[in-house]
């Protein structure tokens, strides 16, 4: 698909005023992909519709969400679905856009905000290539152009020049976490190694600037890997999460046998190590894994940290484990001003995500 040229704007968001917001600032909407690729979900497929509308039925309560299907058959039988769930479907907008899988977190735009000016939200709209491991990917790689265009919102394209030509940077939002102030987490694992490799060419320092550029971080905590059974090659969304300014939550895994034990605690150092913009030390708060998660031989990323942060709400991904009350009462005691509620994901981390991994946020104007 041709770049919309109207809408993309020359020079950087940080040159425009613009940052990423952080999750828990105030949402405009929640965008998702309803699911239709039985291929994520085999022998499994037919309980999750109905776990993206439970989903869906708790964000309505608190903002408009935005359900891209693939056709007016499917918007039909969606809405239909919705309803017999007692969705407040007044709050729902159907977009009619093909996509290859459900995961807006990585495929959706990245939205920016500044403060100032009639236009206070744009779009950022990085390369998605479905985690350098797949094929099937270019439907899904136009969703932020299709946005942008709908919501008729300036679009900024990353591009650096990259091996005498221009680049194009892949990058997926389950890879970065902000704290809306300058502060960046993110692994090495997945943006610097060599497996499922993004950007060959490019160092850390160039995307440190790349970041700077498009999103204001002025500061990038480098984690080393993710967890076990993660498809992606380390996202940061599964293993530490800012819940405030200066305050991060941290996965951790108390079984020393355990695959995940050793790359977390090393994590959990380098957070105990670092500092925000000014030199002070962060606040780190440790998340418990569930046991682990097995399906078929398969490790799956079953982690609490995939939680979602909507308006007054989180929605924290849950694996009938003693650990879900204990992960609850640790981000209920971080969110006193909102309502925490756990959502099976047992048959839903078989598609090897979660809950943040399926919701993308829009924020206010």
């Amino acid at each position: 698909m041709q770049k919309n040229e109207s809408f993309i704007q020359h020079g950087t968001p940080h040159e425009h005023g613009y940052r990423m917001p952080a999750e828990w600032e105030r949402h405009q909407s929640t965008w998702i992909a309803w699911p239709h690729n039985r291929d994520d979900w085999p022998g499994k497929f037919e309980s999750i519709p109905w776990v993206y509308a439970d989903i869906v039925r708790h964000l309505s309560r608190v903002e408009d969400v935005n359900i891209i299907v693939r056709n007016t058959e499917e918007r039909d039988s969606v809405r239909k679905l919705l309803s017999q769930c007692h969705v407040a479907v007044k709050r729902i907008r159907f977009h009619e856009w093909p996509t290859d899988r459900v995961w807006t977190r990585d495929s959706g735009p990245i939205f920016v905000r500044c403060d100032a000016g009639a236009h206070k939200v744009a779009i950022t709209d990085w390369r998605f290539t479905a985690w350098a491991k797949y094929p099937d990917w270019k439907n899904d790689n136009c969703l932020p152009e299709l946005v942008a265009r709908k919501l008729k919102m300036k679009q900024f394209v990353p591009i650096v020049h990259l091996h005498g030509g221009d680049h194009h940077v892949v990058l997926e939002g389950g890879s970065i976490d902000v704290n809306g102030a300058g502060l960046m987490l993110t692994t090495e694992e997945c943006l610097l190694g060599k497996v499922q490799q993004r950007n060959p060419g490019l160092t850390r320092k160039e995307l440190e600037a790349v970041f700077a550029d498009y999103l204001g971080i002025e500061k990038v905590i480098w984690l080393g890997r993710g967890i076990a059974g993660d498809d992606t090659h380390g996202h940061i969304d599964d293993i530490a999460r800012f819940v405030a300014p200066e305050t991060i939550v941290a996965a951790i895994e108390s079984s020393r046998s355990d695959a995940n034990y050793q790359p977390l605690q090393e994590n959990v150092q380098r957070l105990r190590s670092a500092t925000d913009l000014l030199g002070r030390k962060l606040n780190i708060v440790e998340l418990p894994l569930p046991k682990a998660v097995i399906f078929q031989g398969q490790r799956l990323p079953a982690s609490y940290a995939n939680f979602y942060i909507a308006n007054n709400l989180v929605l924290v991904p849950t694996f009938n484990d003693p650990n879900d009350r204990v992960a609850l009462t640790i981000l209920s005691e971080l969110f006193p001003q909102h309502e925490v509620i756990g959502i099976h994901c047992g048959d839903f981390i078989w598609g090897l995500g979660a809950i943040h991994c399926m919701t993308q946020q829009q924020p206010a104007e």
